[in-house]
């Protein structure tokens, strides 16, 4: 949230607190896939998803508000009765419920940890959630105060649930499983369904008549309730994930690339539509016979107000894997990826444009040496060069035809770039020439980094070369078995950083003479590293990790992010500033160097001296507050201490004007024990402690 807020206003926002101060600039509104999508009227709909992600519109999507759901777990799905009651599930037997529309959320407990992956509510009492791997069936009928199992009968995954009534329900789910109920699931019976194929979706009009859809283009009509099942011709055989029907007539499944059928006619015949997306569809919600949404893959959301004759995109942007950036400046930057894609931005990503490459080759690495020259190397030995910040891009001869991997320019002129089967190519006159040096290793070369027009580093598979002299001679400082390395990061001539698979952190104080294994945090390959001075640098890996250290690298903290997604690249311009791009298109930013805190101004009169308050509350878990004053402007330093006066984070580094200030500080990836906060500013000093209990 931004500053200015006053403190009459604040509780407002709780239940919009978010787990880290990364946010996403592409696509838009967010680039989690989303599993699930539920609409009461044709305006007002939520949809769920991966890391949390819970979406409201009130405009029939034309905007979307990302609501804060407190936990960062996989949703699968989402079922709203009216404007303010809805309940969503998701992983380890995760419920939550709201009765205001979504502005809190209350999580509900169930004697289970397996992953829930739909529900159904017939009224505000009744609902049932089901688990896709132990085949267990939840029931309620107290609007979830309450959950109890109920027996299914079988030990086939279960993949969702349709109730019309608060006693006609049925299920369906692998090995053509369907379990049917008419008293309120007390009884489930399994259904005779005709296939063994894999069920993914169920949607009934009335208690009499039904549709299932599921893998190979399945679908299944019924009009007594399930007693009979017949197959209808689909006219695919890709996987069809969900249905939804408004009447017995109308209705509409999605799926896999994008797949959209409609029928008019109870499924007598299937007409595929045009949705404008090879996404896998996840979810469709119609709220009458014009008006639907569907979602799946990459955030994406396609709207229809004409039964389907036109669908438009409702999430806007690039969905082409991103894999290289670079920033010369706080504003000015510039990512490449698949298909030969490049963006560019001279605003911090506020608006991202995309550039003419010339080419739709994978484009795998990007250097900036200022705002103006740009060098972007990618597969088949593609070089390509700017001198006018990315309004044209002309190619230049490499001499090779191997994936050029990593590019790094010290100035306009100077630069080097580095490959498959150990190429090294060097430039003194901005890439007119590309001279081959002899890099004494055949295996591939994945990121080079230079501080100077002599010095660099360059590292891959079970290599680390080093040069002095600008390239003419290239010298492996590495010994031993090392898994592959995939990026480095220097930020003088001594000090840098190398990671690779598996967590794996090497860094060295020497200038490469020795470097030493770093004890990881992470046990996912890491792919970029990114220091912005000697102090402060961020690594990004897969499944979302994001690793922080503000001491040099003396310690690493993991950042809450708001993606589980593999992050391929990260670029700071300063110790607050930096974007990472990853697949489908993920640009996410962050402007106070990812800290996981809210801040608001709290009073609007001016303090008579400065102060730091005690937290609240105290003990914690895992979100705390706490409010600081200042008289007049100042340079505020505000830094997070472990007991042993470990740096964890920093909350706060700039100067603020005169005022009271409240922060929220959350503290979910980190382990219970006392924690320090300390105030510096203008040589005001105070440190306080606080006590996280999990």
């Amino acid at each position: 949230m931004r500053n200015g807020l006053f403190v009459t206003i604040f509780t407002l926002f709780l239940s919009q607190i978010c787990p880290g101060q990364w946010f996403w600039q592409n696509p838009l509104p967010q680039g989690n896939p989303l599993q699930g999508v539920s609409f009461i009227s044709s305006t007002d709909g939520w949809a769920v998803g991966w890391s949390g992600t819970i979406l409201h519109t009130t405009d029939s999507g034309i905007t979307w508000t990302q609501e804060s759901s407190g936990i960062t777990e996989t949703l699968f799905d989402v079922c709203f009765l009216n404007a303010d009651n809805g309940t969503v599930v998701g992983n380890d037997g995760l419920i939550l419920r709201t009765t205001d529309g979504g502005s809190t959320w209350t999580k509900q407990s169930i004697s289970s940890e397996i992953p829930l992956v739909a529900v159904s509510f017939a009224d505000l009492d009744h609902g049932i959630a089901i688990d896709d791997y132990y085949a267990k069936i939840f029931h309620t009928n107290d609007g979830g105060k309450t959950w109890t199992e109920q027996t299914a009968g079988t030990t086939a995954y279960l993949e969702d649930v349709s109730f019309q009534d608060i006693n006609n329900g049925t299920i369906v789910g692998y090995d053509g499983t369907i379990l049917r109920t008419t008293d309120g699931g007390i009884i489930w019976t399994q259904q005779v369904s005709g296939v063994t194929g894999i069920l993914y979706g169920v949607s009934f009009a009335d208690p009499e008549n039904g549709i299932v859809v599921g893998d190979n283009g399945i679908i299944l009509k019924t009009t007594n309730g399930g007693t009979n099942w017949t197959q209808q011709g689909s006219g695919t055989i890709q996987s069809l994930r969900r249905v939804s029907f408004t009447d017995n007539n109308t209705g509409t499944a999605v799926g896999q690339e994008g797949l959209i059928l409609h029928t008019t006619d109870s499924g007598e015949t299937w007409t595929q539509q045009q949705g404008g997306t090879g996404m896998f569809l996840l979810d469709v919600s119609f709220t009458d016979e014009y008006n639907g949404t569907a979602v799946g893959e990459a955030g994406i959301i396609l709207r229809t107000t004409d039964s389907g004759a036109t669908w438009v995109s409702q999430a806007h942007g690039t969905r082409n894997h991103l894999w290289g950036i670079s920033f010369s400046n706080i504003s000015n930057g510039t990512v490449v990826g698949e298909n030969g894609i490049i963006l560019r931005t001279t605003n911090g990503g506020t608006s991202w444009d995309e550039q003419s490459s010339g080419t739709d080759e994978f484009l795998l690495g990007v250097s900036f040496p200022d705002a103006d020259n740009g060098t972007i190397v990618g597969e088949s030995g593609i070089i390509l060069r700017t001198t006018d910040g990315g309004t044209s891009w002309s190619p230049q001869p490499s001499g090779t035809s191997d994936a050029l991997y990593g590019v790094c320019f010290t100035d306009a002129d100077n630069g080097t770039v580095v490959g498959n089967n150990g190429i090294i190519l060097h430039t003194t006159n901005g890439g007119t020439t590309w001279t081959p040096q002899a890099s004494g290793t055949a295996y591939t070369l994945r990121s080079v980094c230079f501080v100077d027009e002599n010095i660099g580093t360059a590292v891959g598979f079970g290599a680390i070369l080093r040069t002095t002299d600008g390239g003419v001679t290239w010298n492996q400082q590495w010994q031993g078995p090392m898994p592959y390395l995939l990026s480095v990061s220097f930020t003088d001539v001594n000090n840098g950083f190398a990671v690779g698979d598996e967590g794996f952190i090497l860094y060295t104080t020497d200038g490469g003479s020795t470097w030493i294994q770093k004890d990881s945090i992470a046990v996912e390959d890491l792919n970029s590293v990114s220091f912005s001075n000697s102090e402060v640098g961020t690594i990004v890996g897969d499944l979302g990790v994001v690793l922080r250290t503000s001491d040099g690298g003396v310690t690493w903290t993991t950042q809450p992010f708001p993606t589980r997604e593999d992050m391929y690249g990260v670029s700071f311009s300063d110790a607050n500033n930096g974007t990472v791009v990853g697949p489908y298109g993920a640009i996410l930013r962050t402007t106070n160097g990812g800290s996981t805190f809210i801040e608001e101004e709290k009073l609007p009169d001016v303090p008579g001296n400065y102060s730091l308050g005690n937290n609240f509350p105290n003990p914690f878990n895992p979100r705390t507050k706490f409010i600081y004053s200042v008289p007049k402007p100042s340079v505020v330093q505000i830094k997070i201490f472990d007991v042993l006066g470990n740096e964890i984070e920093t909350l706060v580094n700039e100067e603020k004007p005169a005022g009271t200030y409240e922060i929220n500080w959350y503290a979910a990836d980190l382990s219970s024990g006392v924690y320090l906060y300390r105030l510096n500013a203008d040589g005001y000093s105070v440190v306080k402690k606080m006590l996280l209990l999990k």
